[in-house]
């Protein structure tokens, strides 16, 4: 119990101020106690919401930071959260309806102060677009896993080992990914297949962008000094996938609340528990420990991805994505656990 203490007190202290300051949010909004306390119910639901959909990010967030330089790991835990948190949870909204509504930031701010209503349907527009992105971003995620000729371990031999094969065949993973978003892009009307095919291509190209940087800024830095290994590039790297991951969370969070405010203190809450989790597991080993922990976190991310792009057609409750994704890591450390024993004499 007081291990976990040491990993979790930042995110318990964070909660008990987020949920302060969402109470006093809703005193200020609403005028009651009422209110406050609606806020306040809805601020910890965002964060068990958040926690939920990104389990799995903070599973690909300790396997890429084994790798990296204490100091570059050191800063993605400071400099990321800070990123993820006011970035992703503030910003990013901010950032979507003030081009979408051709304003300044400003404007923005005033809209999601004084007219959340607003606020939240031009957030909503923006949806579509955001799915393709987002949707295209992680498929390339997982399937790159999936596909890698070097990847050793398999946990669904059947489909990995197939996969695996497959990804002997150059720009393989690149076609599949085009393939998945023309059938999905087709079945739109057309009113809106520009804007899905031009933003699931962006998500391509930022993809292949960090994919590239990443590759050479590491390469310069082993050549540079060992130490040095592991650094910018994988930092940009996960800061990308947890943009990717949050869109999620954040387009869903306005079926809940239309407060902008409310939302970067439920989602800012969840954000800290998960690089709380992300600390354990690299500090612990624990992807070590459970050989198909990884696996199921990539498979969690490629039905994230099948599923922001079904919300292109239909409406997926989030409940749904943080049930799905939390159901198969938890096969996948089930199976991990049994393999375990059955190497224990």
């Amino acid at each position: 119990m007081t291990e976990m203490l040491r990993y979790f007190r930042w995110s318990f202290l964070v909660t008990i101020v987020g949920l302060v300051a969402a109470f006093w949010l809703g005193l200020r909004y609403e005028g009651s106690l009422g209110g406050a306390l609606s806020f306040l119910l809805v601020g910890a639901v965002l964060a068990v919401l958040e926690i939920s959909l990104s389990f799995d990010n903070a599973i690909v967030n300790a396997n890429k930071l084994r790798d990296m330089s204490p100091v570059w790991r050191q800063r993605f835990l400071t400099w990321g959260i800070l990123i993820a948190v006011f970035g992703m949870r503030i910003v990013f909204p901010l950032a979507v309806v003030a081009v979408a509504a051709r304003v300044g930031p400003f404007e923005a701010v005033r809209l999601a102060a004084t007219e959340p209503d607003t606020y939240a349907r031009l957030m909503n527009e923006s949806h579509l677009s955001i799915a393709a992105f987002g949707g295209t971003f992680l498929m390339m995620v997982a399937l790159s896993f999936f596909m890698d000729e070097a990847k050793e371990i398999d946990w669904l031999r059947g489909i990995e080992h197939r996969l695996r094969r497959m990804g002997t065949i150059k720009g393989v993973t690149y076609g599949l990914v085009l393939a998945v978003v023309l059938g999905f892009g087709l079945a739109l009307v057309p009113a809106e297949q520009a804007v899905f095919f031009k933003s699931a291509i962006m998500g391509l190209v930022v993809f292949m962008l960090v994919e590239t940087l990443s590759h050479v800024l590491d390469a310069e830095s082993e050549m540079q000094s060992a130490a040095r290994a592991g650094g910018l590039g994988a930092f940009l790297y996960l800061e990308v996938l947890d943009a990717s991951f949050s869109f999620d969370g954040v387009i869903g969070a306005f079926a809940l609340t239309q407060n902008l405010f409310l939302i970067a203190i439920g989602l800012g809450i969840g954000a800290m528990y998960v690089r709380s989790m992300t600390i354990m597991l690299v500090e612990k080993r624990t992807l070590s420990q459970f050989r198909y922990l990884e696996h199921g976190a990539f498979y969690s991310i490629l039905a994230l991805a099948v599923i922001m792009f079904a919300q292109s057609l239909v409406h997926v409750p989030e409940v749904i994505t943080g049930l799905l994704g939390a159901m198969i890591i938890g096969l996948s450390l089930l199976s991990s656990v049994r393999f375990n024993r059955r190497l224990t004499p």
